[in-house]
């Protein structure tokens, strides 16, 4: 077998998709830095470029199949450069990226990283075709590995991988595999990490995070030790599912100010009959009544959702209850998208795909535009008041003002104090204005 380490390759890893994405690929980098491998500055100095992919949306693909096809030019003029495809994308389109993208070199599933650095040697010395490893592994949590952290205040730790919940929309569990718990200590071993490192935050990444269990231990067990962590402000934590929260987990989000009163629930849809086609294991009632119980432990808390239009055979009474669900629930903002077949899936298999492509834009306009008038209104209720902000940095738009996150996962704009404040800082700010994306303000006199 070669060897795996290659001391001085210099790679470039640009990743797609969702935050889960963005810890995989400090997990490669992690463990190609533990290999002699280097961090590339940018795509002209590169030995080695890798795309860590998803494949959420058929758009996302196409999206990358492009980029790919842009990044032919690095092979081109220095041959001997590595080309690889990771992620989601890797292990759903394996045959269609080596068919359309034939100068790839390496195709690399989400459970298959461990492999990454003898499959970089073996492409570098032999000549093959593409490479490929998607195999998926029920058992791989990549437990004692140590991720490349990107700069900034805030850490990604993968506390779950894979998904075993199947919604016939999802290829998710197609491409990350069976639902599996990272192990406590290992949890906790790179909070402590990362929080010796400075970071300031965390946020607790799963599939489905709050089924998070190993043995008898839960996601309340982990996020009770995770806030007692030393230097750690904010813990957030994505996407829980809707049917997984119970009132321990509630109880223990209330009680710790650490824990950010801001979640990410994911409906899809407000109508029944739909989620009973989309296999989501909850009613409309029971979202209701999940939306309730929240408020009832945390009543200033701040949701976001997601929402698919368009979904097979999707009427126009069942889109109306999903615009009738935004009114009433009112989330601060949301992730609204057209549906897109993807292959694999139940709804491929068994469903048409057939919402006309202008119905599908013109219900996600109105579902837009419905939820921009929300936001907005939202953002004005915190008008007047004072909100605690960590700083992330400058404002991009204006180098005199400062931007973070409130603890409900709000953007705030302010302007500059006469004292210095550092990215991770938590400063109060007083909000004077807000758009329907931005709170407005500035830090209150007397304040060092």
């Amino acid at each position: 077998m070669p060897q795996a380490s290659r001391p001085g390759k210099r790679v470039f890893i640009e990743t797609y998709g969702c935050q889960m994405n963005m810890a995989d690929s400090e997990l490669m980098g992690g463990i190609l830095l533990n290999q002699g491998y280097t961090a590339a500055a940018n795509l002209e100095e590169s030995d080695i470029i890798l795309i860590n992919t998803c494949a959420v949306r058929e758009k996302a693909e196409e999206r990358v199949f492009g980029r790919l096809s842009h990044l032919l030019r690095y092979k081109n003029e220095n041959p001997n450069v590595i080309l690889g495809v990771a992620g989601c994308m890797a292990n759903h389109l394996k045959k269609e990226i080596t068919e359309r993208a034939p100068y790839v070199d390496i195709v690399v599933g989400p459970d298959a990283y461990r492999r990454l650095p003898e499959m970089l040697v073996q492409a570098q010395e032999e000549e093959v075709d593409p490479l490929i490893d998607v195999r998926l592994d029920k058992a791989e949590t990549y437990e004692g590995l140590v991720p490349v952290r990107s700069e900034g205040i805030t850490a990604w730790i993968s506390v779950q991988r894979g998904c075993d919940k199947c919604c016939t929309f999802c290829v998710v569990p197609f491409t990350r595999g069976r639902e599996r718990g990272v192990a406590p200590s290992d949890v906790l071993s790179q909070v402590r990490n990362v929080a010796e490192l400075g970071y300031k935050e965390i946020t607790l990444l799963g599939q489905t995070v709050n089924s998070y269990r190993v043995g008898d231990y839960d996601f309340s067990d982990l996020l009770e030790d995770v806030v007692k962590v030393d230097g750690i402000e904010r813990v957030r934590f994505t996407s829980p599912y809707p049917t997984d929260f119970n009132d321990k987990l509630l109880e223990t989000m209330a009680r710790h100010k650490k824990i950010s009163k801001y979640l990410h629930l994911p409906a899809q849809s407000g109508s029944t009959s739909m989620l009973e086609r989309m296999k989501r294991r909850y009613t409309r009632e029971e979202f209701d009544a999940l939306v309730a119980n929240i408020r009832s432990y945390m009543p200033d808390i701040a949701m976001s959702t997601d929402i698919i239009v368009g979904f097979c055979s999707e009427t126009d009474e069942e889109f109306e209850a999903t615009l009738d669900l935004m009114r009433q629930v009112r989330f601060d903002f949301a992730y609204m998208f057209q549906y897109s077949e993807r292959s694999l899936t139940a709804a491929a298999r068994n469903m048409p795909d057939d919402v006309p492509m202008e119905v599908k834009g013109e219900r996600l306009k109105r579902l837009i535009e419905l939820q921009e008038s929300i936001s907005a209104e939202v953002f004005q209720t915190r008008i007047s008041t004072t909100q605690d902000v960590m700083v992330i940095g400058e404002s991009r738009r204006n180098p005199d003002d400062l931007c973070g996150r409130t603890d409900d996962f709000k953007m705030a704009v302010f302007a500059k104090p006469s004292f210095e404040l550092k990215p991770g800082d938590i400063v109060p700010v007083h909000i004077h204005d807000a758009t329907s994306h931005t709170l407005i303000g500035r830090v209150p006199e007397g304040i060092s």
